[in-house]
């Protein structure tokens, strides 16, 4: 691997510092096809803390059946206690899924919810209200408990049964879920559909509507290698919250045409280049995408992982 930061000059009205919320260890291994061990998924999650991540989503405490993957979160999360400073959300489908997280002292947690009535149903088999209905006991819950709770809202910018996502549409559920006590909305691009103006026009819905853009992180899916076009307008919004997955790896099982999430080290590049503060050294996150994908047995989607290390199809490194 080959040294290389870019030069930093910072532009005008983006803020200092910016808190990726890593999402490797979960959406970007939840459609493997082979099983990653406990073993592998427990060092990936270190290796990130190493290379200065700080919030780091861990597993999902959804049933087997639905993400096979995943199925091993109450092995996977009490390895991970020796990690102090570090942020381990875990998904969590419904209140069965609560108490599951809640038992092994899991202290953010996330609920997943959508913004258009055909992914409801293909990811939930409810309806937009009826999710909303499921998720308010949950979250209600988590927060007698002190936990911090993550909204997800997909498909905020395109569905693929549904086409385009009419702004106030997305403005009505996000502020629902904003309403009922999450603490944060995480707006996603499920499909990666969405272009710069679409995020301004969405982010200036929210605002008007009344929702802090502290509260709000985005999502990103790099389908049509907008994604980080689309976080720079973001940024110019006052979001400060990117979420990026390590190597690019991830997509969505109920959206055949949902494709990698950011990459996070192209994510670090771009803000490096910027001046903008992550605490993430670079050299050690494309290292632990490397490692990663020689476990995966294939190089990594990443383009700045590509470009800081060419030779890594053929020598994965350690």
């Amino acid at each position: 691997m080959t040294d290389g930061l870019p030069m930093a000059v910072p532009a005008p009205g983006l803020p200092s510092r910016v808190r990726i919320h890593e999402v490797g260890a979960r959406d970007g291994l939840q459609n493997e096809k082979a099983t990653v061990p406990t073993e592998v998924k427990a060092e990936f999650i270190h290796r990130l803390a190493d290379a200065g991540l700080t919030t780091i989503e861990a597993t999902s405490f959804v049933h087997p059946k639905w993400v096979p993957q995943l199925a091993d979160a109450e092995d996977l999360f009490p390895l991970l206690g020796d990690l102090p400073g570090v942020e381990l959300p875990v998904l969590v489908p419904n209140a069965r899924g609560l108490e599951r997280a809640l038992a092994l002292g899991a202290r953010r947690i996330a609920v997943f919810g959508s913004a258009t009535e055909s992914f409801a149903r293909a990811n939930l088999n409810r309806s937009v209200d009826e999710s909303l209905a499921m998720f308010a006991p949950v979250v209600a819950r988590a927060r007698e408990e002190g936990v911090h709770v993550r909204g997800y809202l997909s498909m905020c910018f395109g569905d693929p049964w549904e086409g385009p996502v009419p702004v106030a549409q997305v403005v009505r559920t996000a502020g629902a879920l904003l309403d009922m006590g999450c603490d944060e909305l995480s707006l996603g691009d499920t499909i990666g559909v969405a272009t710069p103006g679409h995020v301004a026009a969405l982010l200036t819905g929210l605002a008007e509507r009344g929702v802090a853009t502290g509260a709000l992180g985005v999502h990103f899916h790099d389908t049509y290698g907008q994604a980080l076009a689309n976080t720079l307008v973001a940024l110019q919004h006052g979001v400060t919250t990117v979420d990026a997955s390590a190597g690019g790896l991830g997509g969505c099982p109920y959206a055949k045409s949902a494709t990698g999430n950011l990459a996070t080290e192209d994510l670090v590049w771009m803000l490096d280049g910027l001046g903008v503060d992550t605490g993430v050294d670079l050299g050690r996150l494309t290292a632990t995408s490397l490692w990663l994908a020689g476990r995966l047995g294939r190089p990594s989607p990443s383009r700045t992982v590509r470009a800081l290390a060419p030779d890594q199809a053929q020598s994965p490194e350690e």
